[in-house]
């Protein structure tokens, strides 16, 4: 018998057309009986439908709980960064600009007051070199106020309005020291010319520059202050969202157990209750590092940024005041308008208590020596002062910073003891002995007032440490942020680890 065989070549005959269709026309049927039943929820009604609603549920809360401490930590990185790393310092440095320009203006007034005796105070080449240095400094000042200003357009043209100010009083001041080095007079002695030429660049500096450079600083740092409470507000109420999503994950959690103990009859599900343990530990964390970063970002703002900020304008102020002696002496005949300007900037330093008595010098150097010698820093008595200070001594922590705070208050009141000294001497008729007594080497003063500067340099010190541990401590809490990522997978690992076993049985 003769057999034929297929060639391998051959592909297998398609089934018929009808066949195709009838199987078409049966599968669709299928699909859309699924959707329906998946519509209905009757997937629900059976024990592998509940299992994975259980997983479903608490898989979102915990995708939830994820998204939520990305959001918050971001508002934390991005308030950490303003504060300590951009705007922050630079708004600190710009507070430079109010110093350099009014220090620059003081050591103008000194070269004048001593005239061809150089030896006098630091010295001519000295005091020379200084107001160089300032300038300088000032101009450095400006440019990093100008990156501050960004697409601000009022901000920006304060600071070309104080740079366009310095090179004219820059001018003035040559023309004034010019005619002085000519006039070559005896100290405290100018002509009329080189007053007059002086009154011009202090009249630019005082009534323009140095209001404009404070109102940058004042302008940007309110800047700052808005970024800190949004970003600490965002970061607080983040803190409630990752309480509230990790309580949510934790019930799902308890009721996924509780579901498959009373289904299956087992007590403990291991997978799952070392997620329970994770979603516990990643909650409590992740509350306590935003809780955390908002404490750092208050202490950087509060402790270090706005009083290294304030104690800055009091030290830029102070040595704008110290220079008012020697425009007192200086110019005769502004006199009377120097020493109130001076009154005026030492108020805005300390401000004492002197009751119904009339607000002149003598009232206020008692006000001074009474207060300062009865206050004790961090010995939580009420301050009885305003001004700079009395807003350092509301919020002063005992220790390193009330012991620098005593100190500068102390040294404070031996310069207003040698103002007084000085002003009495120049009413007495005896003008060479106030000029000896504000620029003589051996006199004190000079001597006292650098004391001062000094303790006050320390005190802004202390809390410019304060400022930098805040921010480095926010800086490593942020760095263990990387591995929150992965502990969330290992969660959800150990979720669908703990309910496959169980899927398993209905299959």
């Amino acid at each position: 018998m003769t057999m034929t065989t297929a060639d391998p070549a051959t592909p297998p005959e398609a089934p018929p057309p009808e066949a195709a269709e009838a199987a078409a026309a049966v599968a669709a049927p299928a699909r859309r009986g699924r959707l329906a039943t998946f519509a209905r929820g009757r997937w629900l009604r059976t024990i592998p439908g509940r299992i994975r609603a259980h997983v479903a549920l608490v898989l979102a809360a915990l995708v939830a709980l994820l998204a939520l401490l990305t959001v918050a930590v971001g508002n934390a990185r991005d308030s950490v960064q303003t504060i300590g790393h951009d705007a922050g310092p630079q708004v600190v440095a710009t507070s430079t600009l109010y110093f350099a320009l009014s220090d620059m203006d003081a050591q103008v007034s000194n070269i004048l007051l001593i005239g061809r005796q150089h030896d006098l105070g630091i010295g001519y080449d000295q005091t020379l070199k200084v107001y160089e240095q300032r300038r300088a400094e000032a101009d450095a000042a400006a440019v990093q106020a100008a990156q501050l200003a960004g697409r601000d357009p009022a901000l920006r043209q304060t600071v070309q309005d104080v740079l366009d100010g310095l090179g004219r009083y820059e001018r003035l001041v040559g023309s004034a020291m010019q005619l002085n080095d000519q006039a070559a007079h005896p100290a405290g002695e100018p002509p009329k010319q080189v007053v007059d030429a002086y009154r011009q660049a202090t009249d630019l500096m005082k009534l323009e520059l140095l209001p404009k450079a404070y109102n940058i600083t004042l302008d940007t740092g309110a800047h700052v202050r808005q970024a800190y409470e949004t970003k600490r507000s965002a970061v607080l109420a983040g803190r409630d969202w990752v309480i509230a999503a990790g309580v949510l994950t934790l019930l799902l959690l308890v009721a996924t157990q509780l579901y498959l103990a009373r289904t299956f009859r087992r007590m403990l599900n291991p997978a799952l209750v070392l997620a329970t343990l994770g979603t516990v530990a990643l909650a409590v964390v992740g509350a306590g590092l935003l809780s955390a970063q908002a404490g750092h970002i208050r202490k950087a703002k509060e402790d270090g940024f706005d009083s290294v900020l304030s104690l800055s304008r009091a030290r830029a102020v102070s040595h704008s005041a110290f220079a008012d002696q020697s425009r007192y002496l200086l110019d005769p005949g502004r006199a009377d308008t120097y020493e109130q300007t001076y009154l005026d900037k030492s108020l805005s330093v300390f401000y004492p208590d002197i009751g119904d008595k009339p607000l002149n010098l003598e009232n206020y150097y008692a006000g001074v020596g009474g207060e300062v010698g009865s206050y004790r820093a961090g010995s939580g008595q009420k301050v009885p002062f305003l001004g700079f200070f009395g807003d350092e001594a509301q919020t002063a922590d005992r220790g390193r910073e009330a012991a620098a705070l005593q100190s500068t208050l102390r040294a404070y009141q031996a310069v207003q003891a040698d103002d007084q000294r000085m002003r009495s001497l120049a009413a007495s008729g005896d003008r060479s002995g106030a000029i000896t007594l504000r620029m003589g080497r051996q006199s004190g003063a000079i001597h006292d007032f650098d004391a001062y500067d000094d303790a006050l340099g320390s005190l802004i010190a202390v809390h410019q440490g304060a400022f930098t541990k805040a921010i480095k401590d926010a800086d490593g809490g942020l760095r263990g942020w990387k591995a929150v990522p992965p502990a969330v997978a290992v969660i959800a690992l150990l979720i669908i680890a703990g309910v496959r076993p169980r899927l398993a049985e209905f299959r």
